[in-house]
């Protein structure tokens, strides 16, 4: 807060110091800053989250994944979160088609979960 000039030292210790600024015992606020906080429980979906969750391989062969596969179809009112898509190749998903993984006689490799913020590389 020192460095970004947000905040002076008001008082401090005698002959202390932290760097070249003096160990503040006071420090008043010169402006206030915004912080913007996390208020839901993880971060939004996206197609590049869904890859990066998957590590980029298909949740039906483990292969490499080339695009995202809805586990209940849009078309039957599955929607884009994180619980209904995973990573798919291209033959695996076309191969599922407008199905159910189970109508599909496919087998999901991984179940499909909210990441963590960290997870994916977030800020």
């Amino acid at each position: 807060m020192l460095v970004r000039r947000v905040a002076e030292v008001h008082e401090a210790e005698p002959d202390r110091l932290i760097g070249v600024y003096p160990v503040p015992t006071v420090v008043r606020l010169v402006r206030y800053v915004v912080t913007k906080w996390r208020y839901t429980a993880g971060p939004a979906w996206s197609r590049a989250g869904v890859m990066r969750r998957d590590g980029r391989r298909c949740a039906y062969c483990a292969g490499p994944a080339d695009t995202v596969d809805h586990v209940l179809p849009r078309s039957r009112g599955g929607r884009n979160s994180w619980r209904n898509t995973v990573a798919a190749c291209y033959s695996c998903n076309q191969a599922k088609g407008d199905r159910t993984p189970a109508e599909a006689g496919m087998v999901l490799r991984i179940e499909p979960a909210t990441p963590a913020w960290t997870s994916l590389g977030g800020r």
